[in-house]
């Protein structure tokens, strides 16, 4: 018998007959599930309820594999970044803590219009706009500044100057570096670090892109970088990015701009544990594995044992292989739209951007992004969730294994630990309240060290 012989059911006739085996329990009560973002899963999904399949121009086959790598010592960093290279890194994040570094010498021996360069700024100084310029950039080159301030009033609690001078060195950084692949990015990762539910991120990192949008109305560079965090919850994850990309585009549509949503994503350290820290390794290979199929343009994995030790070439080797055996062995750059036609994943990329639109036009119509951080209500919300993130492994609805569930008591790791793996008190002035990142499993592993 062919496969176009057998007649086709629609979502009803399914339903009716599941309904039939559950033998009169209540369909919804036993078989659809609500998520922490206020989604209805279903135990199936048909074509009858689908939305139009890949609404969005982006080649997802093109991801790079990339390093992440925090500039302390020049020559040191740019021997660390030719190394990679040469093991298959395909894209570099630079972390510049100050703008006296030379970037000239840090590129040295590196070709810009072949890999790509991030150049990720912990500062807003006018005085890095001729480090640039002396790049001499031309259209080929592949170079993305990330300049995010207020990225840095979220996680600091304060400006790195003032509103208004931060505000002027923005618009003076985009006037002037034109010719990198983007000026401006959006730190979407430190909300889910933070405990934000995905329609949160969403809205947020979209409510605080526009703001830039709207302070710079003669911005118009090729590329806006969105730096993003994924977690665990796979298919939920996919979808994340890819309702991320289409809620920048929609946006873009309605201010007549071109502006591209460039996605960095690496794994979210929400859900890294100290104590049987190999798992993390498995942690890591599915958030990657969610990255690829929801169209990121770069992916940094984080090592194994990026919490607890210093930056070493172990780790660095182990995660670089994880997306090397990801991109080379199982493929996952053959496909330019893999998860195309899959119902579920459709569904749950239009219910999230839906609700993130929703949230997004609530935040704007209370003022800004800008507005709703400075009052407090961002960091309350973001509170409340991460709060009912962390009541619900409490209670054992979800669990970390290694943590709540098959916990090795013999396990020691005090003697390993070469940075403080919890969340750091430090007590300062700030203009707000600062949004802080904090792990589910911190509470019981303080206890777990304290009793070793």
């Amino acid at each position: 018998m062919k496969f176009n012989e057998f007649e086709k059911l629609s979502s009803q006739a399914w339903k009716q007959r599941i309904q039939f085996e559950l033998n009169g329990e209540d369909f919804n009560s036993n078989l659809v599930w609500k998520s922490l973002e206020g989604i209805d899963v279903k135990p199936f999904y048909h074509a009858d309820s689908s939305i139009v399949s890949n609404p969005i121009d982006h080649q997802s086959d093109a991801w790079l594999i990339g390093e992440k790598i925090f500039v302390q010592n020049v020559k040191a960093a740019q021997n660390l970044a030719k190394e990679c290279l040469s093991k298959g890194a395909e894209s570099i994040c630079f972390i510049l803590p100050k703008p006296s570094l030379n970037i000239q010498n840090l590129l040295d021996g590196i070709d810009i219009s072949r890999i790509r360069i991030y150049l990720d700024l912990q500062f807003l100084d006018p005085s890095f706009i001729p480090q640039i310029e002396a790049l001499k950039l031309n259209q080929n080159s592949k170079v993305f500044i990330l300049s995010d301030c207020i990225g840095h009033l979220a996680k600091s609690g304060n400006w790195y100057s003032n509103l208004s001078t931060d505000k002027k060195n923005t618009i003076d950084y985009c006037h002037s570096m034109k010719v990198a692949k983007s000026v401006l990015s959006v730190d979407m990762a430190h909300y889910q670090n933070a405990g934000a539910s995905m329609v949160q991120q969403l809205a947020y990192a979209l409510a605080h892109a526009y703001e830039y949008l709207v302070d710079n109305e003669s911005f118009n560079e090729s590329s806006i970088v969105f730096k993003t965090a994924i977690g665990g919850n796979y298919f939920f994850e996919i979808a994340k990015l890819q309702a991320l990309r289409w809620l920048w585009n929609s946006l873009m549509k309605d201010h007549k701009k071109n502006i591209n949503c460039h996605i960095i994503s690496e794994p979210t350290k929400r859900n890294k544990t100290i104590y049987d820290y190999n798992i993390n390794m498995l942690r890591t290979t599915t958030e990657m594995m969610s990255a690829a199929l929801g169209g990121s343009d770069s992916v940094i994995n984080l090592p194994y044992d990026a919490l607890y030790h210093k930056d070493n070439e172990f780790g660095r080797r182990l995660s670089r292989n994880q997306l090397l055996i990801l991109k080379h062995e199982s493929q996952f750059n053959k496909v330019n739209n893999p998860t195309e036609g899959s119902y579920y994943i459709e569904q749950l990329t239009k219910q999230l951007a839906e609700k993130a639109l929703k949230l997004f036009k609530e935040i704007e119509t209370q003022g800004g992004f800008l507005q709703l951080l400075k009052s407090g209500v961002i960091q309350r919300k973001i509170k409340e969730h991460a709060q009912k993130e962390q009541h619900s492994y409490d209670t054992g609805a979800q669990e970390l294994v290694g943590i709540h569930v098959q916990q090795n008591t013999e396990d020691k790791i005090k003697s390993q630990l070469q940075l403080y793996p919890f969340l750091k008190h430090n007590p300062r002035k700030t203009l707000i309240e600062p949004i802080l990142a904090k792990r589910i499993a911190e509470p019981i592993e303080k206890k777990r060290l304290e009793n070793e």
